[in-house]
């Protein structure tokens, strides 16, 4: 049995794939990776698309049969009509996953514009119409845990639709987020036929608290680094608990809700002196995800330990935030700067993603 099928089959963790590109879903990939590490979702984000589009020309064909079809179309209905049929292929593979757990994985994500994550309404608005236009059960639309999303999530949730809560870097994102779910599910008609992961952010922390640590320098600061990801994960985790198997979701529950599974994102090791497993390896826990980028999948496939880690080091956990708070760093403060860069990168992939395309349809449309 695959390590990354073990994830699943011993520890109740489910792996989504980090990446999405044409040939992967045309020529057999994602089929073999469904079926033989257990996959049973997928990710996407305008970095993601940026990525698999400008680097691939397994897009050329779509690309003139666009055009063809519609000489006058624009750049942002090209980009749509690419990313929306990679999204419906995906969903269609993952499709049996998705009615074998009753609807309970299998489900591919599709994020809102980038440039509506400070705007509730055009964010519910955009969630609604990619809903309806990808038509497909097993899709999820992502919507950023910012100030101005957490009420486009409570009403989503709330009118049945799909949501990755995404971008969420601290314990109060996660806090919001679920409670933004809790309402949603209050609110709607049929929860049992809605579903929700809450995607938090892992790496990244440690390379900004690292660099804070390393210009502090003392033998305290240095000892920390490495560390205030994983501790701020499992703290979340550990809230997850606390509120999903408490009374608060009891009556939820009752109606059929599913828990809100928290999902390990960003967790591509980026410093070269850590483990490149470090982020998987050290939170394995059962109702979460890890959605992992094709090099990090391919490390834990060979070496990755199957176990669980979640519930383990809580107390270490609570003194690598107590050693940072005494040390001067501020991790509030970090995590908001890191969910306002997250948002304006997803932006800045949106808008040079949009700028390619809108040459090669200049090119297209001039030959």
């Amino acid at each position: 049995m695959s390590r990354l099928t073990a994830l699943w089959e011993e520890q109740g963790q489910a792996v989504w794939l980090d990446f999405i590109e044409r040939s992967l879903l045309v020529g057999g990939g994602l089929d073999s990776l469904v079926e033989g590490d257990g996959v049973r979702g997928v990710t996407s984000n305008p970095s993601i698309f940026q990525k698999a589009i400008e680097g691939s020309d397994a897009y050329d064909a779509v690309v003139d049969a666009v055009i063809r079809e519609n000489p006058k179309t624009t750049t942002t209905g090209l980009y749509e009509a690419l990313a929306i049929e990679d999204i419906r292929a995906a969903t269609d593979i993952l499709r049996a996953v998705w009615e074998t757990n009753s609807g309970g994985d299998g489900y591919v994500s599709l994020e809102v514009s980038p440039h509506l994550a400070r705007d509730t309404e055009g964010t519910v608005v955009e969630a609604r119409r990619l809903w309806r236009t990808v038509d497909r059960p097993n899709l999820m639309i992502k919507v950023p845990a910012t100030a101005e999303g957490i009420p486009a999530i409570e009403r989503l949730i709330g009118e049945g639709i799909n949501v990755n809560a995404t971008l969420m870097f601290s314990l109060a994102d996660y806090e919001a987020v679920t409670h933004a779910y809790l309402r949603g599910l209050e609110a709607c008609a049929e929860p049992a036929g809605v579903a929700s992961v809450a995607s938090f952010f892992v790496s990244r922390v440690d390379t900004k608290v690292d660099k804070e640590l390393e210009a502090i320098g003392t033998e305290d600061a240095l000892a920390l680094r490495g560390k205030a990801a994983v501790a701020n994960a499992k703290l979340a985790y550990r809230r997850f608990e606390e509120i999903f198997r408490g009374e608060a979701f009891a009556p939820l529950a009752v109606r059929g809700a599913r828990v809100q599974r928290p999902l390990w994102a960003s967790t591509g090791t980026k410093n070269t002196a850590y483990s490149d497993v470090l982020y998987v390896d050290e939170l394995i826990g059962p109702e979460t995800v890890n959605t992992l980028p094709v090099a990090t999948m391919d490390a834990f496939r060979d070496h990755g330990r199957v176990r669980a880690t979640l519930g383990e080091d809580l107390a270490a956990a609570e003194a690598t935030f107590a050693g940072l708070a005494a040390l001067g760093v501020d991790l509030d403060a970090v995590t908001a700067e890191l969910q306002e860069e997250g948002v304006a990168a997803f932006a800045a992939s949106f808008d040079q993603l949009l700028a390619a395309l809108d040459a090669t349809l200049g090119k297209r449309i001039a030959t």
